[in-house]
């Protein structure tokens, strides 16, 4: 690989920023106040990326992407062109997104790529899987392994291949018992359509 390490003090990086010499942030990215980027990534021209943000070792972020503020991204995770993470969300170790649902090698597609959107604080666990085109809903919660296949409400629980919800999560991250309080936190949760909903929180 050729090129130079990225200073902090480069176009487009917050002074604040903290960024490995191993790793290659290129002219055109946006990196926020109190980011860390560490060994061997690469921050590709378009890329948009929060503040207080922490992306592991082997961790590539495309153009046409967005981390919102917060945003903690475990080693060799890829984000690829139309995915956005919004404030707060955790990527597991090695999790993968895709941007096209029939990928050929001889067919270009790129035209064709699908959104992502992973919603304020939801987590994905090591080794899941994310099918382009779908929305994982505020604080949803995926679990290791798992392979998703279509949207996940907020505060959904799922697990498998593919994916089924068997849940839900409280925002602080433990399993509800029942619709009701949070054994850990004491958050308590009303049932709203197919869904459930914080009483008196933000949602």
């Amino acid at each position: 690989m050729t090129g130079h390490a990225v200073r902090a003090s480069a176009p487009g990086v917050a002074p604040s920023a903290r960024i490995h010499e191993s790793a290659y942030v290129d002219d055109g990215a946006i990196v926020g106040p109190e980011t860390r980027i560490w060994h061997f990534c690469h921050i590709m021209p378009g890329a948009v990326i929060g503040a207080r943000c922490n992306l592991g070792q082997n961790v590539v972020v495309m153009g046409g992407t967005r981390l919102g503020d917060n945003v903690k991204v475990q080693n060799n995770v890829s984000i690829y062109e139309g995915v956005e993470l919004e404030d707060d969300v955790f990527c597991g170790p090695s999790m993968v997104f895709t941007n096209v649902v029939n990928p050929r090698s001889h067919v270009s597609r790129k035209h064709e790529y699908r959104r992502t959107l992973v919603g304020r604080g939801a987590s994905i666990g090591a080794n899941a899987t994310i099918v382009c085109g779908v929305t994982l809903g505020r604080y949803a919660f995926v679990g290791a392994g798992a392979v998703v296949t279509r949207d996940v409400p907020a505060y959904g629980l799922v697990v498998g291949v593919p994916a089924r919800r068997v849940g839900w999560v409280c925002a602080c991250g433990v399993r509800l018992a029942d619709i009701g309080r949070c054994a850990a936190c004491g958050a308590a949760y009303v049932r709203e359509g197919a869904g459930i909903t914080p009483v008196g929180a933000e949602s």
